[in-house]
């Protein structure tokens, strides 16, 4: 066992300093805060609105402006996540090239900035299907640049952040902290008021059975009036070409798997529901 991973582990069983993780909200454009109030992670995630992703070819990840200098110290939020993290003196310029970084996903140390990836707890796709599509510019960027709680944004391997994508913690966990994982990702989601979907909520639950879903999180949750209507948690019963809608899966992969597709643009309804990334009028193929 290398003395990485050895120095890994140890990590992992020290106790953490505090039992409340204090959130506070570094504004962009200020979209405002709600008063914070704490409660345990479990008792967060049972408030979130459990919806199905608004899947669909409109996100764009240009959609969401990072990386942005919020306090005006020529430092973008990217390099403070990087100098934050850090277990050595990083340079205080405007670029952060060098320092050592523990990845809490999988366990690798790494020097340089290079091989470091900022990793957005919540993916901005995943943030854009649960809520964010009808968020202004600036409530995007916020988010996207969100150094008000540490968990919203994570040095990582770029290895690591790239196995995960845009997956939700039904379909990737990190390979270490799966606790710390799943506690970030609610707070995150419940101070930007993001909805969960079922297969998602039922993984939530698992990780935070038992002593995990404990740890008491205050949260300054942030007030995003929204620019959009949000869509109902239920699909319409609306006729298409088999005569009613087929139920909605957060994936077409999901919907393939219990036999439902493909869907035609103009003739099915179920269509509007997944991304067309052909954009060949067919989903779900």
């Amino acid at each position: 066992m290398g003395a990485d991973t050895r120095e890994f582990r140890r990590r992992r069983l020290i106790p953490g300093l505090s039992f409340v993780v204090f959130l506070f909200f570094a504004p962009v454009g200020d979209p405002g805060k709600i008063a914070a109030t704490g409660a345990s992670a479990s008792e967060l995630m049972a408030r979130l609105r459990v919806a199905a992703e608004q899947a669909g070819s409109s996100y764009d990840r240009d959609l969401f402006k990072h990386w942005t200098d919020v306090d005006n110290d020529c430092q973008d939020a990217r390099a403070e996540v990087l100098a934050r993290d850090s277990k050595s003196p990083v340079t205080r310029s405007c670029r952060v090239t060098v320092g050592r970084w523990l990845s809490w996903y999988d366990g690798v140390e790494v020097t340089q900035a290079s091989k470091i990836d900022i990793d957005h707890m919540v993916p901005l796709k995943e943030a854009w299907e649960s809520g964010a599509w009808s968020w202004s510019p600036i409530q995007r960027e916020a988010y996207a640049n969100d150094l008000g709680f540490i968990g919203s944004l994570t040095a990582v391997s770029y290895s690591s952040n790239r196995s995960k994508g845009s997956s939700d913690p039904a379909e990737w966990l990190p390979r270490y902290e799966q606790c710390r994982y799943a506690q970030d990702w609610v707070a995150v989601k419940y101070r930007w008021q993001l909805s969960i979907d079922r297969p998602e909520k039922q993984a939530l639950e698992n990780l935070l059975a038992g002593n995990c879903g404990k740890k008491t999180i205050l949260v300054s949750q942030v007030s995003l009036p929204k620019t959009g209507t949000l869509p109902s948690t239920t699909a319409p019963a609306t006729s298409g070409s088999s005569g009613t809608t087929d139920p909605r899966f957060a994936t077409c992969s999901k919907a393939k798997a219990q036999g439902y597709g493909p869907y035609i643009r103009g003739v099915d309804p179920e269509y509007e529901w997944y991304r067309d990334a052909d954009r060949d009028g067919r989903v779900c193929e």
